[in-house]
């Protein structure tokens, strides 16, 4: 999907294998790696990217503060870590947390000067977040700011998905915008 000057794709993988600036880590808010992607990120990353952690988010970062870190043994520039919601049946604010999350990512690229970024799916691991519920979310918020940025550096907007349900369920909600 196109928007403005932006591309738009869902793709089967992970986001470690994306050729973008800089990709997303759906991090815990203790920021001392984890498992799922988090733990594939810290271990492909090396050993560096857990003592700039342990410097930048000496005390762990609230659900949506996006920490910036090197990518040091990546091939991306950088790493954005963010701890998404935890789904506590939707009453608690989880949608409005989930879209932060999403939106200081994109924050922090414009800020940065990026011109692409990669996703993973943020907090429906562990965070049991509904999957359809995070992926209509997701592709909101992007749709919503690359919309009304029209000047925004970023050329591309990857949503990894390491699982086929995950990529199903997020192309179908970026067909349906």
């Amino acid at each position: 999907m196109q928007i403005n000057e932006t591309e738009v794709q869902v793709v089967r993988g992970s986001v470690t294998d994306q050729d973008v600036d800089v990709i997303v880590n759906a991090a815990n808010t203790s920021m001392r790696g984890g498992g799922g992607i988090d733990g594939r990120i810290h271990r492909a990353a090396g050993p560096g990217l857990m003592e700039e952690l342990m410097r930048v988010a000496r005390h762990g970062a609230k659900t949506g503060v996006v920490v910036v870190t090197g990518a040091h043994k990546l091939p991306q520039k950088y790493i954005f870590h963010v701890a998404g919601p935890v789904w506590n049946g939707g009453k608690s604010g989880e949608p409005e947390k989930l879209a932060i999350s999403y939106l200081g990512c994109l924050e922090a690229a414009d800020k940065l000067g990026l011109t692409s970024i990669a996703y993973c799916s943020i907090s429906t691991g562990v965070y049991r977040y509904p999957l359809e519920a995070a992926a209509k979310v997701c592709v909101s918020t992007i749709d919503e700011y690359l919309r009304s940025h029209p000047e925004t550096p970023l050329r591309s907007v990857v949503l990894a998905m390491f699982g086929a349900e995950e990529f199903d369920v997020f192309t179908q909600a970026l067909a349906e915008k």
